[in-house]
């Protein structure tokens, strides 16, 4: 029997792969500091929970495809805040943010297309786009630059006759780059003069350190018909297992073609929506706690970082990861040895290697992303744990 050729030119995602791996470690009875996966610690509002256990409908009944109400109107009202006016029709519930980037790309993308995209990049990108028998052609950009990529001449050297569309993260997943407002202008600017759908993830919008007021492509009215947001309550509201995303734009007729899906798809699930639909109810000091206490810990794991002998890394200016280049040939071995060989009083560590986040062929190979989203003290051992480990393994 014969797989999809779309398929099969997908790969494991590289914060996952090692899981079998993690599994055998624990068996033997090792702790694991994970900083492989954006999965946060951050207590999730009670108000998603207190939500849920209101619900006493005698039937779990589907959902809407378009949304249930009441999360569509909390979306709603959550962009107002922003300053962002949207209609009902504008705002389509997925489930997760992965399913609103896997509906958006099914929607523009036919074999043979390309999107941009600044590398490097969410690695899952890669999988929605693939299936779609499209690709990615990876905007470089430099550690050194702080992984900035808004340059005209830069991103226009890239756009061919294949090219359909932008894909920007911001903040960014895995540098943690923060476009300003001009950057911001300019990406819109391109995909308006060259016909090119934007596609803006900005799951990450509240995780900024610099005072930088929340910001989001749907600010630029002129490029409406452009701009496609893929938004999702997940990293916001620390709430990752209540798989509820977005597709919000203002192009009617890509709106209409993302419904074919979502009602192909029935319905995200409507539990989770009512849930979702209170953590909008949430106040802003939650989060200005939220921000404060990852600033805290991306300052230390800089400071930590910076201590190691050989390791390279920019700090961060928002979301809630970093990218090092570690003193290795290969980061993939490096992290298969911690898990089999390596071990601190029964503690080790992962991450996720660098190399599935690039789109150009050998890079990344000595490159990690490292997801600080451990409280300190685990946090602190987690990189004591990385110096320990690349002292021994680079002296075997």
């Amino acid at each position: 029997m014969k797989f999809s050729s779309k398929i099969e030119r997908c790969e494991l995602s590289p914060m996952r792969k090692f899981h079998p791996y993690a599994l055998a470690a624990e068996a033997k009875g090792h702790k694991i500091y994970h900083l492989n996966i954006g999965q946060p610690d951050i207590e999730t509002p009670k108000a998603f929970f207190d939500a849920v256990h209101a619900f006493h409908q005698p039937v779990l009944a589907y959902a809407p495809s378009p949304g249930v109400p009441d999360f569509v109107e909390a979306v709603r009202g959550y962009y107002d805040r922003l300053g962002i006016r949207l209609n009902e029709e504008n705002i389509l519930a997925t489930t997760g943010g992965s399913e609103a980037l896997e509906i958006v790309m099914a929607c523009i993308l036919d074999d043979g297309d390309e999107i941009l995209v600044p590398e490097p990049f969410y690695p899952n990108y890669n999988t929605f786009i693939r299936v779609t028998g499209g690709s990615i052609r990876a905007i470089p950009t430099r550690p050194e630059d702080g992984y900035h990529y808004a340059d005209r001449a830069k991103i226009e050297e890239m756009i061919n006759e294949h090219t359909k569309a932008i894909l920007v993260t911001n903040p960014g997943n895995p540098t943690g780059t923060v476009m300003t407002h001009e950057e911001m202008r300019l990406v819109a600017d391109i995909a308006k003069e060259r016909d090119l759908f934007l596609v803006s993830d900005e799951v990450y919008r509240e995780f900024v350190y610099g005072g930088e007021p929340l910001a989001t492509m749907a600010e630029f009215e002129d490029v409406a018909e452009n701009v496609i947001i893929i938004d999702s309550v997940s990293k916001r509201f620390s709430s990752c297992g209540a798989r509820v995303g977005m597709i919000i734009s203002r192009n009617r007729e890509m709106m209409a073609q993302a419904l074919k899906m979502c009602q192909g798809r029935l319905c995200s699930a409507t539990l989770d929506q009512i849930g979702a639909a209170a953590l909008y109810s949430v106040n802003p000091e939650y989060f200005a706690a939220v921000r404060e206490e990852y600033k805290a810990r991306r300052d230390t794991i800089v400071e930590k970082l910076s201590a190691i002998p050989g390791v390279i890394c920019k700090c961060p200016k928002g979301a809630f990861y970093l990218m090092a280049s570690l003193p290795i040939d290969d980061a993939d071995s490096f992290q298969q040895w911690l898990l089999e060989e390596f071990e601190d009083h029964g503690d080790t560590v992962m991450f996720a290697p660098g190399e599935g986040f690039y789109g150009t062929p050998g890079k990344g190979k000595n490159e990690v992303r490292l997801a600080y989203v451990l409280k300190q003290t685990d946090l602190e051992r987690a990189m004591e744990l990385l110096a320990l480990g690349l002292q021994a393994y680079n002296a075997r």
